[in-house]
C-alpha cells in the first residue's frame, strides 16, 4: 500500500528544520549508499558527522510517531534515524530499491517527508512502481509518502531549483504488507461503524478479528 500523510510537520516545524538545514553541511550522498546504488544515486546530504543531523532526525522521528495514521499503517517497531537529502539541478536517483537492512533493522516501510515547497523546483518526482503502475508523488512541503521498501522506485532528475526531502524506514511489527493493508482496512473500518453506531455486536465482532489476526501476524 502507497499512502501520503498531510501535515506530519506543522508549519512551524517545518520552518525550523528548513533553517537548521540552511547553514547545515552536505556531502555526496554517495556516501551512504550500496555498490550498485552508487552507479544511479546523484545527490546531496546531511553529513551525519555534524551534531545537528541527530538532532533534526530526533525531531522528525518524533513529529513521525505522532501521527495516528502512521502509526494505523506502519504498525512500527523500529524508525531508523532520517537522511535529509538535496537534489539541485542535474541530481537525481535512477531506480533502485532500498536495502533490506539498515543498522541491523528490517526495512519493510520508506518514507519520504518532503521539505521544500513543489513550486520551489521542477522536476525530482518520486516515481514508485506498484502493481505494475507507476505512480509519481511531489507532496505540499510537510507531507509525507509511506511505501513499501520492496518497491522499485526512482528520483526524477531535478531540472531547477532545489527538492529537499528526509527519508527512513521502518520495520513493522507485520512483515508482510499485504497483511498490513489488511490489518488496516479492518482497523479503518473498525472505528467508523464505532463513530457512526457506537459499542454493536458487529463492532466487536471486528475487533475480536482484528486482535487475533495481530496476534497471529506480530512479528515481536
Amino acid at each position: 500500500m502507497i499512502l501520503c500523510v498531510p501535515k506530519v510537520l506543522s508549519p512551524e516545524l517545518l520552518s525550523r528544520v528548513r533553517a537548521a538545514l540552511e547553514a547545515a553541511p552536505f556531502v555526496d550522498g554517495r556516501m551512504t549508499a550500496s555498490e550498485p546504488a552508487k552507479l544511479v544515486k546523484n545527490n546531496l546530504q546531511l553529513d551525519e558527522r555534524d551534531a545537528r543531523h541527530a538532532e533534526l532526525s530526533k525531531t522528525l522521528t518524533g513529529a513521525v510517531l505522532g501521527s495516528t495514521l502512521f502509526q494505523l499503517v506502519v504498525w512500527p517497531k523500529t524508525v531508523l534515524p532520517f537522511r535529509f537529502s538535496r537534489y539541485e539541478p542535474g541530481m537525481g536517483y535512477g531506480e533502485h530499491v532500498d536495502e533490506p537492512l539498515f543498522q541491523g533493522n528490517r526495512s519493510d516501510v520508506s518514507m519520504t517527508v518532503f521539505l521544500s515547497d513543489p513550486e520551489a523546483y521542477d522536476g525530482g518526482e518520486l516515481v514508485i512502481e506498484w502493481g505494475g503502475i507507476e505512480r509519481a508523488f511531489k507532496l505540499a512541503a510537510g507531507d509525507m509518502v509511506l511505501y513499501p521498501s520492496t518497491t522499485a522506485h526512482r528520483v526524477e532528475t531535478v531540472t531547477r531549483g532545489a527538492r529537499l526531502v528526509a527519508v527512513s524506514w521502518a520495520q513493522s511489527y507485520i512483515r508482510d504488507p499485504a497483511r498490513r493493508e489488511l490489518v488496516f482496512e479492518l482497523d479503518m473500518a473498525r472505528r467508523s461503524l464505532f463513530q457512526r453506531h457506537g459499542k454493536t455486536p458487529e463492532c466487536d465482532a471486528i475487533s475480536k478479528a482484528l486482535a487475533n489476526l495481530l496476534r497471529m501476524w506480530a512479528d515481536t
